[in-house]
C-alpha cells in the first residue's frame, strides 16, 4: 500500500498542532521535534515543513531552514508562503539573488503584505540600495504600523545615511512598540554618542545588557563610551567580553586599541588596528587612528600610505592628518 495511512495523516496533525502551540509560545525546540514527529508520520506534509523552516530560523539556523523551506516548495510549489521564508534565509546566507527570485515568484500574491515589503526591503538594503528600501519599509508600515522590525530596518537606514532625526523616530517609535528592543535601544544609544551624550548613550546599552548581559554590542559600545568619560579599565573590560562573543567586530578592535592608545602603547593600539583593517568593514576614524600610531612610532611613510587609504574613504581624521603631514 503506497502512502501513509489515515492514523498516520490523523497522527501528523496533532504532532503538526502541538508544534504550532509551542511555537507560538516561543518553545522552539520542542517546535522542531513535533514537526520532526509530523513529517516522520506523513512525508509530504509541506505545511509541516513551512513551520519547521520557520521554526529553525528563529534557532538561528539559516542553512537548515532553507534547505528545509525548499523541501516544502518541492512538494507543493502552490505554498507561496515558503518563498518568502527562505528568501528570509536567502537573506541570512548571502544568497541574494536566489532571495530576489523567491520574492518576485510571489510578489502578485504578497503585494499587501507587511513581511513581504519587509523582507523586500532587507534585500534592497543588502544590496546596497538603501533609498529603494527606505519605499520599501514605509509600504511596510502603511500596511501594519505595528511592525516593530520596520522601524527598526528603516532607522538603521537612516542612520547609515546620517539622517539621525528621522532615525531617532523610528527608534523610539519601535521602542514604544516593544520596550526591550535590543537593536533600537543600541542605536538610540549611539545616536547619543553622536551628540555626546555619555550618560544617555550608556543608559540605552544597560537597557540591552540587564536583559542580555552578553550582547556584544552594547557591550562594545558601552566600552567605547566608558572610554570618553575617563573609565579606560572598565571600557577595557567591556570591550574584550565584547570580542569574546563576536570576535569579528572592526569597531571593537579599535575600541581596544583606543585602549591602548590612551594608556600610551601605540604598538598595542596598532596591533588591534590592523586586526580591524584586516576585516575589511567599515569602521568610523579606523584609518586615521592607524595613521596617528604609525605617525607615533616615527614611522611617516606608513602613517602617510594609510591616512591616504582613508580620505579615499571620508576618515575625518585621515583627511586632517594626511593635509597636515603628508606632502
Amino acid at each position: 500500500m503506497a502512502g501513509c495511512s489515515d492514523q498516520d495523516k490523523k497522527d501528523a496533525a496533532d504532532f503538526f498542532l502541538k508544534g504550532n502551540q509551542a511555537l507560538s509560545q516561543k518553545n522552539y525546540a520542542e517546535a522542531l521535534r513535533l514537526y520532526d514527529e509530523a513529517i516522520a508520520k506523513n512525508a509530504d506534509f509541506s505545511d509541516a515543513y513551512l513551520n519547521k523552516g520557520i521554526t529553525l530560523l528563529k534557532l538561528g539556523k539559516p542553512k537548515d531552514a532553507y534547505e528545509t523551506l525548499t523541501e516544502a516548495i518541492r512538494i507543493d510549489p502552490t505554498l507561496v508562503q515558503a518563498n518568502l521564508v527562505r528568501a528570509e534565509a536567502g537573506l541570512d546566507l548571502g544568497r541574494l539573488r536566489e532571495a530576489g527570485e523567491d520574492l518576485a515568484r510571489i510578489e502578485k500574491e504578497y503585494n499587501d503584505s507587511t513581511r513581504f515589503h519587509l523582507v523586500k526591503g532587507n534585500l534592497l538594503d543588502a544590496q546596497g540600495n538603501a533609498s529603494l528600501a527606505i519605499p520599501e519599509y514605509d509600504r511596510a508600515l502603511q500596511l501594519s504600523r505595528i511592525n516593530t522590525e520596520a522601524y527598526v530596518n528603516r532607522g538603521a537606514v537612516y542612520y547609515r545615511m546620517g539622517s539621525y532625526g528621522p532615525a531617532k523616530n523610528d527608534f523610539e517609535t519601535a521602542v514604544a512598540l516593544d520596550p526591550l528592543q535590543p537593536q533600537a535601544l543600541n542605536n538610540l544609544g549611539l545616536i547619543a554618542v553622536k551628540s555626546r551624550q555619555w550618560q544617555q548613550a550608556i543608559s540605552y546599552f544597560d537597557q540591552v545588557l540587564d536583559r542580555n548581559p552578553a550582547e556584544p554590542l552594547s557591550l562594545n559600545n558601552k566600552g567605547f563610551a566608558l572610554l570618553q568619560t575617563g573609565k579606560p579599565e572598565e571600557a577595557r573590560k567591556l570591550i574584550e567580553k565584547s570580542l569574546e562573543h563576536l570576535p569579528a567586530n572592526g569597531y571593537a578592535l579599535r575600541n581596544l586599541g583606543m585602549y591602548y592608545d590612551k594608556r600610551g602603547l601605540p604598538d598595542q593600539a596598532l596591533k588591534q588596528y590592523l586586526k580591524a583593517i584586516e576585516i575589511a568593514e567599515p569602521v568610523e576614524m579606523l584609518y586615521g587612528l592607524t595613521g596617528q600610531a604609525y605617525f607615533k612610532q616615527k614611522n611617516r611613510p606608513e602613517a602617510c600610505k594609510i591616512w591616504k587609504q582613508g580620505v579615499v574613504l571620508k576618515d575625518s581624521i585621515s583627511i586632517a592628518e594626511a593635509a597636515k603631514n603628508c606632502p
